[in-house]
């Protein structure tokens, strides 16, 4: 039987003008995968993401969903085909509530009832959201924002789940229980693709990661590996 990836990239490029900020990434995700993207302020992982999802026109290369090129489809097909992102900044419904924000990652599902349990699933993963559920989410601290933008995308049913930078701009604690979080639906079985600037939490996290670096892929490996490297350890976890 022919093995197929649930992501899969192949000499991605991104061009913004004469810039090219993606100049040919080879990447994979496997089913069930927390894949860790780690590098440096700059070095393409934004656009790498928002390539996948079709946010910003790969300039070449290929990308497979599942084994089925997804180049060009729209990104509100992509969430029908099982893909959900999570942006950096984090996307919310400022002057929805914190329940309209999560009802609005269902809108493509028709299981009511199982909407609702996984609403009260999110809320148990998240019990600050189940306290502010009726405020608006645009009043919200940064970390219980994030809170919000990932149970939204949860809810969605993906199966894969794009997180761009989810520690950026949150206090210690808070990071703490994102990625307990992100730990926990890993262990649920969720496959994740996380970009992350902490590369420590990341690879911790991880099961494999890739080191990007002024727009190409310049290591792959398991995360334990990487975590071990000297070059890695240098350059990014800061000894």
């Amino acid at each position: 039987m022919t093995y197929l990836p649930m992501l899969k990239l192949k000499a991605l490029k991104v061009s913004y003008g004469g810039i090219q900020a993606v100049k040919g990434v080879d990447l994979e995700v496997r089913d069930g995968e927390l894949v860790a993207l780690i590098g440096a302020n700059g070095a393409g992982k934004t656009s790498t993401m928002k390539a996948i999802c079709n946010l910003v026109p790969p300039a070449g290369g290929v990308v497979e969903l599942m084994g089925r090129p997804i180049r060009g489809v729209p990104t509100h097909e992509l969430l029908r085909r099982g893909l959900a992102m999570v942006p950096e900044g984090r996307g919310i419904f400022a002057r929805m509530s914190v329940r309209e924000n999560l009802r609005m990652g269902a809108f493509l599902r028709n299981d009511h009832q199982e909407v609702h349990a996984d609403i009260e699933r999110m809320f148990e993963l998240f019990p600050r959201l189940r306290e502010r559920q009726h405020q608006l989410a645009g009043t919200l601290s940064g970390g219980e924002q994030q809170m919000v933008a990932m149970a939204r995308a949860v809810i969605s049913k993906p199966k894969l789940l794009l997180l761009d930078e989810p520690s950026m701009g949150l206090s210690p604690i808070m990071v703490e229980k994102v990625f307990e979080v992100i730990r926990e639906l890993s262990r649920q079985g969720l496959t994740i693709l996380l970009v992350e600037q902490n590369a420590r939490l990341a690879l911790m996290s991880a099961q494999r990661g890739y080191v990007m670096d002024s727009g190409i892929v310049t290591m792959g490996a398991e995360a334990a590996e990487l975590l071990d490297s000297p070059r890695v350890r240098s350059a990014y976890l800061g000894e």
